[in-house]
């Protein structure tokens, strides 16, 4: 019985149920991803500015939207908040979707600066109509990259590019973006890399 109880939690807190995965969250306005991205092909840069240059990619401010939204779908009401957000020089209060604990280090711009394209980690999001968390940021998920980047990595250019597949020999072009941005695996699964 007690074996049973710690088979069933231990499948409880890795269930989609708990950690968020697949669920769509409420936002105070209704941004569809599949929509911007995906059909717009509107880039990630374009919202997440500071994605290549910080640790966090950051939340568009109104301005960003309002660049399109002053004159397209201008007086939208699920665009109501944007447009406060705007007059009022306050940004909007996203709810965090990929939130994790505070004793974790993670920077975008280094990801980023060695090829890890968006989708590695958020999933299809150009066919998301409402942003989810298309997998858990378990430890596991982090060290199993980190101790084999290879076939997680893109050419530079490619990085941003939600469409594109990979070569039949990714990990063979892995190892060789690998051994140009001088990556060592056996430095990447130390404590200090992502606890600090």
């Amino acid at each position: 019985v007690v074996a049973g109880g710690l088979l069933l939690a231990s499948g409880l807190v890795r269930s989609d149920y708990l950690t968020g995965v697949g669920v769509a969250m409420e936002q105070p306005v209704p941004f569809s991803h599949k929509h911007h991205t995906g059909e717009l092909g509107i880039d990630c840069r374009y919202c997440h500015d500071q994605v290549e240059t910080a640790a966090s990619a950051g939340y568009p401010p109104s301005h960003t939207c309002m660049t399109c939204h002053s004159q397209l779908w201008s007086n939208a009401a699920a665009l109501a908040p944007v447009r406060q957000s705007f007059t009022d020089d306050r940004p909007l209060r996203w709810n965090r979707i990929h939130d994790l604990p505070d004793y974790v280090y993670f920077n975008h711009s280094i990801h980023v600066a060695r090829g890890v394209g968006c989708a590695e980690c958020h999933g299809p999001v150009d066919r998301m109509t409402r942003i989810y968390q298309a997998r858990p940021f378990y430890m596991r998920f982090c060290l199993d990259c980190h101790r084999d980047p290879a076939p997680h990595l893109r050419p530079p250019e490619q990085v941003f590019n939600l469409d594109w597949q990979p070569p039949p020999d990714r990990a063979a072009f892995g190892r060789r973006r690998m051994a140009e941005l001088d990556i060592q695996p056996r430095h990447l699964d130390s404590c200090y890399i992502c606890h600090r």
